[in-house]
């Protein structure tokens, strides 16, 4: 089976190189970037505006090849590449939940973004608590470790 994407916009942020950037919108709090859609698309972003977060899924462009098993950002130890966040992946698709500012023609305006600059966008969709915020959540290795995400920046190993 062959899957194929088209981008239907490219994120522009800050960060040219992956090193020294956050590693999730919760170490990126109030960096702005934009996400410019594609004219053919833009229809599909009447209504976004009332929104104040989406959920953006894009191609991590810059990533090569993946290993099962990955030593994450906030860990020192090896883990399964899906019980991480690890960029590079089988299928090199990336999700962040960013908020939204505004939308106009054709140009969102967002904050909290953890991408690089130039990044595809495969697709948008409104982040709504009541479908998205699950209950008696668990984490995992990151029970301890997910804390210091904040603090935490790339550094080379998945470049």
């Amino acid at each position: 089976m062959n899957i194929a994407y088209r981008p239907i916009g490219i994120i522009h942020t800050p960060f040219t190189d992956p090193r020294g950037m956050p590693i999730q919108p919760a170490g990126a709090v109030g960096v702005s970037g934009t996400v410019e859609v594609f004219a053919e698309y833009r229809r599909g972003l009447a209504d976004l505006a009332g929104f104040s977060h989406i959920v953006l899924l894009y191609h991590f462009h810059r990533s090569e090849g993946f290993d099962l098993q990955v030593v994450p950002f906030l860990d020192s130890q090896l883990r399964g590449l899906f019980a991480t966040r690890a960029p590079r992946r089988p299928n090199a698709i990336g999700l962040s939940i960013v908020r939204l500012r505004s939308v106009d023609d054709g140009v969102l305006q967002i904050e909290n973004v953890d991408m690089l600059d130039g990044t595809p966008l495969l697709d948008i969709k409104p982040y709504v608590p009541a479908f998205d915020a699950s209950e008696d959540i668990r984490t995992g290795w990151l029970e301890d470790s997910g804390r210091d995400v904040k603090d935490r920046k790339a550094d080379d190993r998945f470049g």
